[in-house]
């Protein structure tokens, strides 16, 4: 793949078998997002699971300290008595009938989807729209609960979901190059936390095998992990 003259010189910057500490690490990200935009940060953890097995699923959502530099916005599922609640916590958009027709018809206005326990039947019907996109709301990621005020808060928040892909990798964003490393490492130790914690009981081995940190247009940095202990 032909890199362009930026990423090239990004590279330089970098030594390739070289496991960096996370705030180093960060902080040479933050130097190689070079583009036009305010790139996103993202994390790629590796871990020694396999995906294919249900108890070895990894999945959950945690806050990250200062946010993902992102503006999340929210849909609601919930039955009257709880909108005005919702509204008040900031919700988007609150569901009805032809916001249903709206998603069935392409409309995907939106980041986060909660719901209420009580809904997800309805919900349930938009699982073919909602599913591939990774809207689908989970119990796992607090996006099915009765507190719909405290989950909409937390999203707007920026609370992120974190979950393993069919290569055993996750991927997520730890904020924006703008924020600068000492709030990336922030969030970053806190998303690795919580991944760390997940282990689950079937995982053997080394759980988790690799991590890297890049910009949307910058070159990835390997992170050393040992001091997360898994």
């Amino acid at each position: 793949m032909k890199h362009g003259k930026k990423y090239n010189e990004s590279v330089k910057l970098i030594e390739n078998a070289k496991l960096y500490e996370s705030g180093e690490a960060l902080d040479i990200v933050c130097k190689t997002a070079k583009a036009k935009f305010d790139e996103t940060v993202e994390l790629h953890v590796r871990l020694g699971v396999d995906s294919r097995h249900a108890d070895q699923q990894v999945r959950g959502a945690v806050v990250l300290p200062n946010g993902t530099g992102k503006t999340i916005r929210t849909l609601v599922f919930c039955k009257p008595e709880k909108e005005a609640d919702a509204k008040a916590a900031g919700a988007d958009y609150i569901a009805d009938n032809e916001t249903i027709a709206k998603i069935q018809n392409g409309w995907m206005d939106f980041e986060v989807v909660i719901a209420t326990p009580d809904m997800m039947g309805v919900v349930g019907r938009l699982g073919k729209v909602l599913g591939p996109r990774g809207l689908m709301p989970n119990p796992k990621a607090g996006t099915v609960t009765p507190d719909v005020a405290k989950a909409v808060t937390e999203a707007k928040a920026g609370k992120i979901e974190y979950r393993l892909d069919k290569s055993n990798i996750i991927h997520c964003p730890i904020g924006k190059a703008s924020f600068g490393a000492a709030k990336l490492e922030e969030n970053f130790n806190a998303l690795m936390e919580a991944v760390a914690k997940a282990k689950p009981a079937a995982a053997k081995g080394t759980y988790i095998k690799s991590c890297t940190v890049s910009s949307t247009m910058g070159p990835g940095v390997k992170v050393n992990t040992l001091r997360f202990g898994v």
